[in-house]
């Protein structure tokens, strides 16, 4: 962001955070959030505080304003990509989980030994795809090995 944002006129003074919108928060959105990053939403609230309270006889600029209207929207794109990614990973997590059921891999049991066993199904629906090997639920990102597509001798 070229353009500098600010409570208090004119708009060539630094970046700061009007009063309101550094306060504390919940201590559990405050250890699940990036104080480093400025949010879409906190980069609107700045920039309706500079224009709220910017000097009628000294206006933003008009150039500052655009530029700052154009960051927003590169940050809302790459919000817009990051989410898809995001979807595009979970999707190909589930595909690969689906894929190892009636193979045999070998993978790293939880006591971090390296197991094998047949991969009798796939759960999909949480975040993390987990695999039925034996009687046990084994996390996709611990399978180390595909071993061949055989069935279990009885």
């Amino acid at each position: 962001m070229t353009a500098p944002l600010s409570a208090t006129p004119p708009a060539t003074t630094p970046m700061t955070a009007p009063p309101s919108t550094t306060g504390a928060t919940s201590t559990s959105a405050a250890t699940a959030t990036d104080k480093t990053q400025l949010s879409n939403q906190a980069f609107m609230q700045l920039l309706v505080a500079q224009l709220k309270y910017q000097d009628p006889s000294k206006p933003m600029d008009t150039a500052a304003f655009m530029n700052q209207t154009a960051t927003l929207t590169q940050v809302q794109a790459m919000e817009k990509s990051t989410q898809a990614n995001t979807d595009m990973l979970a999707a190909q997590r589930a595909q690969t989980a689906s894929t190892l059921v009636g193979r045999t891999v070998s993978y790293t049991a939880l006591d971090g030994s390296v197991a094998t066993g047949y991969v009798s199904a796939a759960t999909i629906s949480t975040p993390t795809p987990t695999l039925r090997i034996g009687g046990s639920d084994v996390e996709l990102a611990s399978v180390q090995q595909v071993l061949d597509t055989a069935a279990p001798t009885p």
